[in-house]
């Protein structure tokens, strides 16, 4: 699965996945009894990508990275790779298939991230959904030093739980950079990296309308939402992607192509501007 759904675009790799198969990949990991991270990747993180080493190591220890984020699928279906729209996992969508697949086959889920008492108001919501779901939880407002105390017992509570699934919640790129930091130190199966899964889950933040992601706008719902926090993601960082993106068009090595996808944008654009 691996090789036959890996792409590089915009100078990363991503794994072409949908829900069913990344949770085929999570059981996997569980019945070989191995340690996997499962990244994902969306405009934001490319960004952070190509400007920070760490996000780079981190990646580096990915075992799979999906697409979340429908522009990212949409820029990889122009440069000519065979992406679906399933194959664009966000948690909004995920966390429910994945919290049924895990009450269904006794997965034990931490869940570490959300502000104090917010991932203990979703992780009830979801055993209120799942009843059979095992599920524990610890807030990621902890000091980030490896040695510190508050980093020890974090580390200790998840061991101790012994999750087959740990999840990381803690925004771009903290959380990629504290599982980086303490990996040898986690005792689990799967390691996801899931954002503010849990906060849209307690309704702490408001969920995007689903059909807004379908159609590649829900970072405007975002951003509207959250305007001081997200307007430079959203609207200043769109441009040094930009710049990605048609490098790696000059790149191509056929013409034709090239002209195809610059016809495409252009024709795009003047409707835009009509």
């Amino acid at each position: 699965m691996k090789n036959q759904f890996s792409y590089n675009l915009l100078g990363v790799k991503v794994d072409a996945l949908s829900i069913p198969e990344l949770n085929f990949l999570i059981e996997e990991s569980i019945k070989k009894n191995k340690k996997w991270i499962i990244a994902n990747h969306n405009m934001h993180s490319l960004y952070l990508f190509h400007n920070d080493p760490r996000m780079q190591a981190f990646y580096a220890k990915a075992k799979y990275t999906h697409i979340d984020g429908m522009p990212l699928l949409l820029i990889g279906k122009l440069l000519g790779f065979p992406m679906k729209r399933e194959q664009r996992v966000t948690y909004a969508d995920w966390v429910w298939p994945l919290m049924a697949e895990a009450a269904d086959k006794g997965w034990r889920v931490f869940y570490l991230g959300s502000k104090p008492g917010v991932a203990e108001k979703g992780a009830s919501i979801l055993c209120h959904r799942f009843p059979r779901l095992q599920i524990a939880c610890a807030h990621g407002y902890i000091d980030m030093d490896k040695d510190s105390q508050e980093n020890l017992a974090t580390l200790a509570a998840i061991n101790s739980y012994k999750p087959h699934v740990l999840m990381v919640g803690m925004g771009m790129p903290r959380q990629e950079r504290w599982i980086y930091e303490n990996l040898e130190h986690i005792h689990t199966n799967t390691i996801l990296t899931s954002g503010a899964c849990i906060d849209y889950v307690a309704g702490a933040i408001p969920t995007p309308p689903r059909w807004m992601g379908k159609v590649g706008l829900e970072w405007l719902y975002r951003l509207l939402s959250e305007p001081k926090r997200l307007w430079r993601r959203y609207l200043l960082e769109p441009w040094f992607l930009a710049t990605l993106f048609l490098r790696e068009i000059w790149s191509m090595p056929s013409q034709r192509k090239k002209n195809r996808i610059l016809l495409f944008l252009s024709t795009k654009f003047h409707k835009f501007l009509a």
